[in-house]
């Protein structure tokens, strides 16, 4: 059994076989998949597609890149949406310092208000950090004493020394497919050093894709080279990691 932690199956990448790729993955042992929102409409295509799969559940939130066009009072619509029954998560929210698409400062704001979201719908968040290391940190810092279900770092890039810091927060570390690139060396030290009771796996499909298929369009069936890299580095079978990492994702998003 697979837990898929990260994915964004309403992207218009799958829009000519989503039906046909979701029914693959639930065939390939995928019996748990979380749909990443990164804004309004993908968050509420996200709700659409947990409703036609029972194995399919959403989170609902708007990406750094995204939040230049919201408005105050989007963050209702964002509260409506996470009244839904399959809504797992607030997510993916945080920062993104690498193509500047929204003002620093404005991403900052959106992902307090998000985080101050999941805490009054008492759900957990899926966070996005790319160089913005010390930002995120800072704020997940002052807030996660009174976040009541922690989250995920998806997609984890930083140090093994910030790694250890979150996991003492509360926080899982999300691998994925980076892992099994050449150059992956710090992340390589993050799984070899944090407990894989605080790991999840991530496809980030359709973007990201594993080698051996590293170039084409990614989707959860390739959680196995994920969990496989895990499995080498730890010195585990990948049955211990998928039957682990799978207790932790049904544990983080209460499923």
């Amino acid at each position: 059994m697979y837990f898929e932690s990260h994915a964004h199956y309403d992207d218009e990448a799958y829009e000519s076989d989503r039906h046909e790729i979701l029914l693959k993955i639930k065939k390939a042992g995928v019996d748990y998949v979380i749909n990443a929102g990164a804004d309004l409409l993908s968050s509420e295509k996200g709700i659409q597609l947990a409703k036609q799969y029972d194995f399919l559940y959403t989170a609902v939130g708007v990406h750094p890149h995204c939040v230049n066009d919201l408005k105050d009072q989007d963050i209702e619509l964002l509260r409506q949406m996470a009244q839904e029954p399959k809504v797992a998560a607030i997510g993916e929210i945080g920062l993104d310092y690498y193509y500047e698409n929204s003002p620093r400062e404005l991403q900052k704001q959106w992902f307090e208000k998000q985080i101050v979201l999941a805490k009054s719908t008492n759900l957990p968040i899926i966070v996005h950090s790319r160089d913005a290391a010390q930002d995120t940190f800072q704020i997940l810092q002052f807030h996660y004493k009174t976040l009541p279900k922690g989250g995920v770092i998806h997609c984890y890039s930083g140090s093994l020394e910030m790694a250890r810091q979150y996991v003492e927060m509360g926080f899982y570390i999300g691998i994925g497919g980076v892992l099994t690139f050449k150059n992956a060396r710090k992340l390589v030290e993050v799984v070899e050093h944090i407990p894989l009771t605080y790991l999840l796996i991530e496809t980030d499909a359709p973007y990201l894709t594993p080698v051996p298929h590293r170039g084409k369009r990614n989707d959860s069936t390739n959680l196995v080279y994920i969990a496989k890299a895990i499995a080498d580095i730890k010195n585990l079978t990948l049955e211990e990691v998928a039957d682990q990492t799978a207790h932790n994702g049904k544990k983080l998003f209460s499923l």
